[in-house]
């Protein structure tokens, strides 16, 4: 059996794109929530995630080198004393 495969959240989300308006649309919403899966699997809170990558996305300042360090995992391990010691 494949992870997700009888996942009710999944299997809604794969007819909505039906609906999404356009494929790129549906691309989008595919991004996003592959992103927010991520980070429920690597126990990231997405709301702080996003909030730290969003602003520097939204500035056009990324480097393709940057790219890696801002995917949760890494995201994750550059955060874990900060969050650790906030606690």
């Amino acid at each position: 059996m494949r992870h997700g495969q009888n996942d009710t959240g999944s299997a809604v989300g794969r007819r909505a794109y039906l609906f999404a308006g356009s494929h790129a649309a549906a691309e989008r919403a595919a991004i996003a929530y592959s992103i927010l899966g991520t980070c429920l699997l690597l126990d990231v809170n997405p709301i702080e995630y996003l909030a730290d990558i969003l602003p520097r996305l939204a500035r056009g300042v990324v480097i393709a080198r940057d790219v890696p360090s801002m995917m949760p995992a890494a995201w994750k391990a550059a955060h874990l004393g900060v969050t650790s010691s906030a606690t």
